[in-house]
């Protein structure tokens, strides 16, 4: 049957805007939080983190109705493996979330007078921050499955929950996300990651999301049922009304 086609420019444009309001305030809050912490790191990292899952929950919760929230390329690959999102749509999904992201980095410079863009020389190397990757995406995309089967409208929440809680507990402090993740190779500030470092993170990103995936498919054999409202639920492609004098 055919589609509408602006639901799908919808959706899109959605998840870019919601990216880049995501990175803009994971950057942004990071430069804010470095220039007044006084040196401690610990107090930058944690207002970054209060910003990031506060910003977390108020997008999904604006952004979620149209396209569903993903605002992850791991969110949306995994989403598409279940049946929730077409194959088709996942390019264009790809795209605007990674636009987004260096649109958000490119936002959050502007606000604080720095380059455009800049390579990050934040060093965030090594199997253990890699597989911390790979654990946090893992839990985000439970949380993601595990609350979407049965309240839905709790996901916001939790999500912003989930990311403030792996912020501290990982000791990649939880990117969790390819598009942040490649974005944030171009800040050279307090959120930033060398883009040396960028691609392991982005591979053990994948591999936990399709890991979550695979064992809430076991857990859950209905769960195809719910992707399609994934990460809340949203507007679905709708057919052109017939018109006047058509078959019904």
């Amino acid at each position: 049957m055919p589609v509408d086609p602006s639901s799908l420019a919808r959706r899109v444009v959605a998840e870019a805007v919601g990216t880049a309001f995501l990175l803009a305030t994971v950057v942004g809050s990071g430069i804010m939080a470095e220039g007044l912490a006084g040196g401690s790191v610990g107090l930058a990292l944690l207002a970054n983190t209060v910003a990031t899952g506060a910003a977390l929950v108020a997008l999904i919760l604006a952004f979620g109705p149209v396209s569903g929230a993903h605002f992850n390329p791991a969110v949306t690959l995994a989403d598409a493996a279940v049946g929730g999102l077409r194959w088709r749509d996942v390019p264009a999904y790809l795209a605007a979330q990674v636009a987004g992201a260096f649109a958000g980095v490119a936002v959050a410079h502007v606000m604080f007078e720095k380059a455009l863009f800049s390579a990050s020389a934040h060093v965030r190397s090594g199997w253990a921050q890699a597989f911390s990757e790979a654990v946090a995406t893992f839990g985000l995309l439970a949380v993601i499955w595990g609350v979407s089967r049965r309240r839905s409208e709790a996901v916001p929440l939790a999500v912003g929950a989930y990311i403030t809680a792996a912020y501290w507990f990982t000791a990649s402090t939880s990117f969790a996300n390819p598009a942040v993740t490649l974005a944030r190779a171009a800040s050279d500030t307090f959120a930033g990651i060398r883009p040396a470092d960028a691609p392991a993170f982005i591979v053990a990103q994948l591999l936990g999301a399709a890991a979550a995936t695979a064992l809430f498919r076991w857990l859950v054999p209905a769960l195809p049922a719910r992707a399609p409202d994934v990460v809340v639920p949203h507007e679905a492609p709708i057919a052109p009304s017939p018109s006047p004098g058509s078959a019904p």
